[in-house]
């Protein structure tokens, strides 16, 4: 089958220059993934094409992809793009793919809102009975913080790879921080309870029945502060190890594969995302955040989770494609079209 995997490496194609700007710096992984997904699909047997999210992405998909005699599809998007400019860059993609007809994997622009806005996810997962932790939305930073407990998290409120993210001891800081989230970020900033304990991610695969991979507890040893900051992913800081299987009690086990498929679903996600999760001292787990598409470079929670759950890289790659094919008509990839 053709598959186009559609990226954003190079975010100049655009009519103008305006509005929201990608935060910086760039995001890294952009590249790395796409130099794993490419051979994986083709590894798959399927005729792959590089593709730009940009203004041109639909003719140059109309060209590689025309529909059959029937109109109908004649191929796939494996979508790893994270958008160019503006407020909802991360749906952009899944919005001018659903307008062209064009199938493809993961959330569908609704389900990357959902789960792209900080402030939405938590009420829809609290919603859920599922905890969260206690947050405000600022943006001065002088607000009432109500009930707050001191230290708190802040971020932006849309954004993703923990752009932004900084851990604030006392009040007199709050106002500093949120100040430069605004400035930075061109938006509102999400102030929320630090949780002090374990963090550990949940992969899951899949639509109507969901596979929950193994869990991966991010370890932080001695380094402070305790966090999965820009720097401790992609930049210079000490990096967290991943632990997987992380060393969780059935009980806890059982809830945190609960909340994380109750997560998944109240955010609408599709195919295949990631659950960030804090556990603290008392067992007490507490949803940060969900990830509608989750990176998929080699190294990355989703990958780790997926090998111990015995997947090889590029079957985990073509069992997602295949998991959406199945979404969309109802049976996986024939033979004969890979």
């Amino acid at each position: 089958m053709r598959v186009a995997v559609v990226t954003n490496r190079d975010v100049t194609g655009v009519i103008n220059r305006f509005g929201q700007p990608l935060p910086q710096p760039p995001e890294p992984w952009t590249q790395w993934e796409c130099d794993s997904v490419v051979p994986a699909l083709q590894e798959g047997g399927h005729e792959v094409l590089l593709c730009e999210g940009d203004k041109g992405m639909l003719s140059t998909l109309e060209r590689f992809m025309p529909p059959d005699s029937q109109g109908r599809p004649t191929g796939f998007v494996f979508n790893v793009a994270g958008g160019t400019q503006g407020e909802s860059r991360f749906s952009q993609v899944p919005a001018m793919l659903e307008m062209a007809g064009v199938p493809y994997i993961g959330a569908s622009p609704l389900g990357h809102e959902l789960a792209n806005d900080k402030v939405v996810t938590k009420i829809l997962v609290r919603d859920r009975g599922v905890p969260t932790p206690k947050f405000r939305v600022m943006h001065r930073g002088d607000e009432n913080i109500g009930d707050l407990r001191f230290p708190v998290i802040v971020k932006p409120l849309r954004e993703g790879d923990s752009f932004g993210l900084q851990l604030i001891d006392r009040p007199s800081d709050l106002k500093q921080a949120v100040e430069g989230i605004v400035e930075q970020y061109a938006q509102d900033a999400l102030v929320e309870e630090y949780i002090d304990g374990r963090e550990v991610t949940v992969a899951l695969l899949g639509n109507n029945e969901l596979e929950v991979f193994p869990f991966v507890e991010q370890k932080f040893a001695d380094r402070a502060p305790r966090l999965m900051t820009w720097g401790a992913k992609f930049g210079t800081a000490e990096k967290a190890s991943k632990v997987c299987p992380a060393q969780i009690e059935s009980r806890l086990a059982t809830v945190l594969r609960d909340i994380s498929m109750a997560t998944f679903r109240a955010c609408q996600c599709r195919d295949y995302a990631r659950v960030d999760i804090r556990i603290d001292r008392f067992g007490q787990p507490f949803v940060l955040e969900i990830a509608a598409n989750p990176s998929l470079t080699k190294g990355s929670s989703y990958c780790v989770a997926a090998k111990t759950a015995g997947h090889g890289y590029s079957s985990l790659i073509n069992r997602i494609l295949d998991v959406a094919h199945t979404r969309y008509f109802g049976t996986t990839i024939p033979p004969n079209r890979r």
